[in-house]
């Protein structure tokens, strides 16, 4: 079911000094929001911004920033950065396909994509924030050696997402089907996670190196 639209969420937002909802102006230059040569580190879909805001808190030491168009729930990962005063995050209200609008060459250094909605249907397949076109895309602004990690509780999303990290040429590091929480002790779990946890379903999670 739709959610109803909040009309007062992007009001909001609009005086929430983390979100950026005009992020072209900044292009090439995030680190001067920020203050400092920091590497950032990009999630793609915040939802409702727990995973950014416990990173950001676990690396005081990277800028994150967080890209959510579904202001919906992106007004109450606002309402986070705001109220934990993370100041080594931001927020972008905008549509994923702009990235290559938002951000320079090499100025990202990790993508996270966390419980993307998994477009199941095949004519939406370009949709998908894995497909080879969105990875050129990430390409274009993320330094050789950089890592894209994603999670998902989609088996056949994962699956088709392997091959496209292989035809875009990334290298991947790790792949598993069933990612076990006391292999990965450093992971973040998130309100997806947990739901999908607690029905037993398997955890689908790589890491991909942009070579």
């Amino acid at each position: 079911m739709r959610l109803r639209k909040k009309h007062w969420a992007i009001p909001e937002m609009e005086q929430n000094p983390y979100i950026f909802f005009e992020p072209e102006e900044y292009k090439g230059k995030w680190k001067n929001v920020f203050g400092n040569e920091n590497s950032i580190a990009l999630e793609i879909g915040s939802g409702k911004g727990s995973f950014i805001m416990q990173m950001s808190k676990r690396e005081p030491n990277t800028n994150f920033i967080g890209i959510e168009m579904e202001t919906n729930a992106f007004v109450y990962a606002a309402r986070k950065l705001a109220d934990e005063e993370c100041f080594n995050a931001r927020g972008i209200s905008i549509n994923a396909e702009k990235v290559e609008e938002i951000f320079d060459k090499d100025e990202v250094e990790r993508i996270y994509i966390n419980f993307c909605n998994p477009w199941p249907k095949k004519r939406h397949h370009k949709r998908r924030l894995t497909h080879t076109r969105f990875l050129e895309k990430y390409k274009n602004i993320l330094k050789k050696g950089s890592e894209i990690i994603l999670k998902t509780d989609d088996r056949p999303f994962f699956e088709d997402s392997i091959e496209y990290f292989k035809e875009a040429g990334f290298e991947l590091l790790v792949c598993t089907f069933d990612m076990k929480l006391e292999d990965y002790p450093e992971n973040i779990v998130t309100e997806y996670e947990s739901k999908w946890r607690s029905r037993n379903i398997p955890i689908c999670h790589l890491v991909a190196k942009y070579k």
